[in-house]
């Protein structure tokens, strides 16, 4: 499909009637037109998702390893706690209580975990709707990279400085790797999940994400301002109108609540 057609089912929240017919590479390619288009028509980047860091869930959707897409102002909220999604527009919508990480600046070439560390203004919770134009969830790697990566909206809750939540790198990934998070619909858990399910943490995941995006002919850097959430804790999970979820995350996370309309 080309990148009109691509928009266009995005924009009609319409099924692929197949595949994208291309490698990972093209894709990734096509996926950069389809940016173009978007930001051709007035939507300007925010920031950024990651995919498929969780390694548990890699044989489900057979996926086997990252992916990234833009993140958009029209699809970016914010919130301090409780915050409200509508789920119209979006194709077989689908939940994932994330970390998200706000750039204080671009990072060094060839960064490591702590000076990437250094480039990270604060830490959010966040859930990612994700979704799919390929019925039924069954798509190849290169499918998903050419749906923007899944990526359907995105709430941020309350934010708290990187630097508060610890002294240093090493620090910091430890205490995000090993908190961890229950996750609820309507009160009931349906979930449950780590920070080292994402790459070992998120800052990993935040660091594999920025060498893949370096290394995408014709991908801009990260910067300053920007926000990227690093994949989900959990499973996604399907969702609806009318349901309240809430993450669990302990500390240094705070919980967060959406209910979709």
């Amino acid at each position: 499909m080309t990148p009109a057609q691509l928009l266009e089912h995005y924009d009609n929240a319409s099924l692929w009637p197949e595949g994208c017919g291309l490698d990972v590479p093209a894709a990734y390619q096509r996926a950069l037109a389809v940016r173009a288009l978007r930001e051709a028509r007035g939507e300007k980047v925010r920031g950024y998702k990651i995919g498929f860091t969780n390694r548990t869930i890699w044989a489900r959707y057979e996926v086997y390893g990252p992916i990234w897409g833009p993140a958009y102002d029209t699809t970016i909220s914010t919130c301090e706690g409780l915050g409200s999604v509508a789920l119209a527009g979006t194709s077989q919508p689908r939940l994932e209580p994330e970390c998200v990480f706000g750039i204080a600046r671009t990072p060094p070439a060839d960064a490591t975990l702590a000076s990437l560390w250094n480039c990270i203004a604060w830490v959010a919770p966040g859930f990612e709707i994700v979704q799919s134009h390929r019925a039924g969830w069954k798509f190849s790697a290169a499918d998903t990279v050419a749906d923007g990566a899944l990526h359907a909206r995105l709430l941020i809750g309350p934010r708290q400085a990187a630097a508060a939540v610890a002294p240093d790198a090493g620090a910091f990934n430890a205490r995000m790797a090993a908190a961890r998070i229950v996750l609820r619909k309507n009160g009931v858990q349906m979930d449950a999940g780590v920070g080292a399910n994402v790459l070992d943490g998120p800052l990993h995941a935040l660091l594999h994400f920025l060498k893949e995006l370096r290394a995408c002919p014709g991908a801009a850097d990260l910067q300053t301002g920007d926000v990227v959430t690093t994949g989900t804790w959990t499973d996604a999970w399907t969702v609806a109108p009318g349901e309240t979820w809430v993450a669990e995350f302990e500390a240094p996370l705070t919980p967060l609540t959406i209910r979709f309309t």
